[in-house]
Parts: structure tokens; sequence; C-alpha cells
């Protein structure tokens, strides 16, 4: 069986979580959010996980979730550090985060040489997106097609405070045309608001379709990804130490070049995930739902 990889982004800090959100338990034996992803991606096919970590939490993601899905499925980890950068380039005073989402993938070059699915590790998807992905990933023979999970607007949501989506644009055949990173989204009567990149409101329909970082791709992103954080480090300035190379603004541009085509897989399910504090009892009571209403068992990995 060809191996296809599931690539977990889970190196994030938990700024605003106040903590490692990516290790809080939220089933009802300590099953943490990417334990649902995972078991999602092997029912679908996926047969090896790579996590995407910071050295720092090696021991304590080994010992809440590595270890134990190791029993299950082929497990590597691949490190995102801040001064994991191309020869000539330096780390500029100040800044304390690595580089963003487009670095988190790059740093797989080498590990993943496989068609893979990219997710956020505290983010659920449910078991729809995975499934599309795999097919879509174990149908394609061209090396820049790629595919994305595209989720309604409204249903990705939280009711804690804003939240942080690729607003998408496909054409008439669900190719992919324009994805815009918006901040500061947030429901407001029935419809969404949010701020431009000028800092102007502006209101989106509840039903457009969006990124939630759940992207299949071919093992050809990996050259454009590093020829793409080069251009990256050499347009920065001294002042810009939060700027961050952002994987859904590289396959944009990739898009709009005529580099890669991007198939929007549509998924109608509900995303959850803890960017809030407040949200980890939502999760908790949606993961609770989903076991009565029998889609996961009471004991994940038992």
């Amino acid at each position: 069986m060809s191996t296809t990889s599931l690539v977990i982004m889970a190196a994030g800090m938990g700024s605003r979580f106040g903590g490692i959100k990516q290790l809080e338990p939220v089933g009802p034996n300590g099953e943490i959010i990417m334990d649902y992803s995972i078991y999602d991606a092997m029912a679908a096919g996926f047969n090896k996980v790579v996590f995407i970590i910071r050295k720092d939490l090696e021991k304590d993601f080994k010992e809440v979730i590595g270890d134990r899905i190791a029993k299950h499925i082929k497990v590597e980890y691949v490190f995102q550090e801040l001064d994991q950068l191309p020869p000539g380039y330096k780390v500029q005073e100040g800044r304390t985060k690595p580089w963003g989402t487009g670095q988190a993938v790059l740093c797989c070059k080498g590990v993943v040489n496989e068609p893979f699915v990219v997710i956020n590790a505290d983010d659920y998807y449910g078991k729809e997106a995975f499934r599309k992905i795999y097919d879509f990933l174990n149908s394609e023979t061209k090396p820049n097609i790629y595919c994305m999970a595209g989720f309604i607007l409204g249903n990705t949501l939280s009711d804690n405070g804003t939240v942080t989506r690729g607003v998408c644009k496909a054409d008439n055949d669900g190719w992919l045309v324009d994805i815009i990173e918006t901040q500061g989204i947030e429901k407001d009567g029935n419809r969404a608001k949010a701020k431009d990149n000028e800092g102007n409101e502006i209101f989106i329909d509840l039903n457009q379709m969006v990124s939630m970082n759940m992207w299949g791709f071919m093992p050809s992103l990996f050259e454009e990804l590093e020829k793409g954080f080069q251009e990256f480090l050499s347009a920065l300035s001294a002042d810009d130490i939060k700027k961050e190379y952002l994987l859904p603004e590289v396959v944009g541009k990739l898009v709009q070049s005529g580099k890669a085509k991007v198939k929007v897989l549509e998924t109608s399910d509900q995303w959850f995930g803890v960017t809030y504090k407040e949200d980890k009892d939502s999760v908790i009571a949606a993961i609770k739902d989903l076991i009565n209403k029998g889609q996961y068992p009471v004991k994940l990995f038992s």
C-alpha cells in the first residue's frame, strides 16, 4: 500500500489560549483534538503521521500523544525553530516566534516524500474532509495539482472571540482562483464582519467558503516553499519582527502565477477548535455529542 501522510502543525505557542492548547484533553478518556483528527485520517486511509513541533515541546508531546499514537500508525517528528533559516539569513533582533505555517510545512522536506494532508493541531475538521482529500490525492497524478477542504464560514466561527480564515474564491469548476487571509472575523447577526488589510470593516456571507488550513499537497510543494521562503526573508525589513510566511499566501501566489492548481473540496462538517480558553467547554460538549451519535467510540484507541 502506498504511503499517504497526515502532517500536523503543532508548533504554535498557544499564546491566546494561555498554555499548550494542543495538549488539552477534550475527550472522555483524556483524548485531545489531535486524537480525533488522527482517528479520522486513519479511517480515510492515511497511514503515516508527521508531527511538526518545537524541540522544547518534544517530551510533553510524546508523553501526551506521540508514544501512544505510534502503537497504531507510523509516526515521525520534525522541528520548527526560529533559527531554521537558509544560508546567509539570520533572525532579526527582537523576533521570538517561528516564521509561520509556510516555514512549518517546509520543515517536512526530506521526511515527507509522498502525497500529504496538512492540518492544524487544535482544529477539529470532521470525517468528510479527510475522506475527500485522501481520495483526491490518490487519484491525482500530476505533481502541481493540489486540493483544500472548503468549509462554510458559518460552521467555523467561535462564540468567544474573532478568528482568522482564508476567504476563498473558486471558479465554476471548483478550482481556487484566490484566497485572502482575513483576520478578526466574528458573527454579526445573519452575516460575519471582519477587517481588511487597511483596517476597514467588511462584511462576509456566512455561506462563504473558507480555508481552515487543511490542504492536500504533492511533495513538489517543498521546492516552491523553499524558493518562496527565501523571497519572503529577502523582502523583510528590520521592523518586521512579527511577519509570518503563511501557507495560504504561498498557495495563493502559486495559483495566481499558474504554477499550481488547487481543487476546493467542499465539506459541510462543523468545525470546532480551542482558539480561546473559553472554547474548551463547547469542544468537550461537541465531542460528547458525536460519541452519543455513534460517530466515535467512547475510547478512541483501545
